[in-house]
């Protein structure tokens, strides 16, 4: 998983997504399939009209309907003016259950000269849903390309008679994989970070998830709603928790420790801002039922950014996800057996 660095916020969620290839070539489309990383699942089409079809049913029957906002009106009156917004923050990470969220459309990659619809033409009618697109050119197309980026018609091109030009599609599908979350996410974490989720549009945490990331080898993560912070996945599915917390959020667990008589070494390292906690027994908060309170709390790492946040990474209890995790390494395993089965592809 990797970030394009001009971007200093979080998305609420990342996950792999599906490419969709389409050029009426098969053995060029074959043989860039084939190239690409193992890691991406791909799939192809050469007719644009049927790869057009596919891409709106998938959004139609696949997509979740995200975002996790429900809006609600007064059951007497049903006036507009009385409606209320609630949102439902735990959808966000039960994606995880839902082997959907890798069979989502997020990046089409298309060639531009084709007898049935030219690449513009295919992208123009992709502009309603939050799919990237991505415009392969010949030499002469060059200047098309230029055109349509301009106009907003698509949102990167890469040369295809290039010599590096599976690498450098390889970096695009990354960079746009990235916009598609963000994209998908602004609107939630504008509401999110006006309240218990500032770190989300933090750069210094920003940057802080990503390194870590990098070093562990995560691959998908989600926002976690209590306790405050991130949930990060491997391939194989494996799940930890980043708990983050801020100074007032750690003034709280004092509070509520101090209200349950916790022993005093626990309520000095959370005013020194030297633990994080995750009592996930008391619900988030000390009670007497965490007992031997030290295995609930770790030693906290420390990020100054527009505040000061301290995190730990937890292995998160299996029971806590209820359901079972359907990782990337089992949805590729799936998909390159029988990907039609997966997609709901119907081939002639």
């Amino acid at each position: 998983m990797t970030f394009n660095p001009h971007d200093r916020n979080l998305s609420v969620f990342h996950h792999p997504v599906l490419t969709v290839l389409v050029d009426d070539s098969k053995s060029f489309i074959d043989s860039l399939a084939f190239q690409m990383d193992a890691a991406r699942g791909v799939i192809t089409f050469t007719d644009p009209r049927e790869a057009l079809q596919w891409i709106r049913e998938a959004y139609a029957t696949r997509f979740p309907g995200f975002l996790p906002v429900r809006v609600t009106h007064d059951d007497l009156t049903f006036l507009t003016e009385r409606r209320t917004v609630q949102l439902d923050i735990d959808r966000i990470y039960r994606q995880i259950h839902d082997v959907n969220r890798f069979l989502q459309a997020g990046v089409v990659v298309v060639d531009y000269s084709m007898p049935q619809m030219d690449g513009l033409e295919f992208c123009q009618a992709l502009q309603d849903l939050p799919c990237k697109t991505i415009l392969l050119t010949g030499t002469a197309d060059e200047s098309i390309a230029v055109q349509g980026f301009n106009h907003g018609l698509i949102d990167r091109y890469v040369k295809k008679h290039d010599s590096n030009m599976v690498e450098r599609l390889d970096q695009e599908i990354e960079a746009m994989q990235q916009a598609y979350f963000a994209t998908l996410s602004r609107t939630l974490r504008e509401l999110l970070t006006r309240h218990s989720f500032s770190f989300l549009s933090d750069p210094a945490m920003t940057e802080r998830v990503r390194q870590l990331t990098a070093r562990y080898g995560f691959v998908e993560y989600y926002l976690y709603p209590n306790p405050a912070g991130i949930l990060l996945l491997t391939a194989q599915g494996h799940a930890t928790l980043m708990v983050i917390e801020t100074r007032a959020g750690l003034l709280t667990q004092v509070e509520s420790a101090e209200a349950y008589d916790a022993p005093a070494a626990l309520i000095e390292g959370l005013r020194e801002g030297r633990l994080v906690p995750f009592f996930w027994p008391g619900n988030g908060m000390y009670t007497p039922a965490c007992v031997d309170w030290e295995q609930y709390c770790l030693p906290a790492e420390r990020c100054e950014g527009r505040e000061e946040f301290f995190y730990a990474l937890f292995d998160l209890p299996r029971h806590l996800l209820q359901e079972p995790v359907v990782s990337l390494q089992s949805f590729l395993a799936d998909f390159s057996r029988n990907p039609d089965a997966l997609t709901g592809r119907k081939r002639p």
